[in-house]
């Protein structure tokens, strides 16, 4: 496996803490992380800078990190814990 993707997976992990943190002090509230994130994918997904000709695929990697960071604090809101490949699966799974 690329190291890089490795590394990502430690990058995810602390930021989905960092935001279940934030949620659960009462900084912020789960619905406002979550259209946070909604805002960041949607600005990812249509960035007019972004060459045109690049493939559906790399764009659908690109609002990975979103996707994967809102499911993973929805479940943990909910009192469930997965792993990131269990988390990945889904967002695999969830996306249109």
């Amino acid at each position: 496996m690329n190291t890089a993707n490795l590394q990502l997976e430690g990058v995810y992990a602390i930021l989905a803490a960092l935001f279940g943190a934030l949620r659960d002090k009462g900084a912020l509230a789960q619905e406002e992380i979550d259209a946070l994130l909604v805002d960041v994918e949607l600005s990812l997904a249509n960035d007019p800078l972004r060459p045109r000709d690049m493939r559906d695929s790399n764009v659908e990697a690109i609002c990975f990190p979103a996707r994967l960071l809102r499911l993973a604090l929805r479940e943990s809101a909910a009192g469930e814990s997965f792993s990131f490949a269990q988390l990945a699966g889904r967002v695999g799974q969830e996306t249109p």
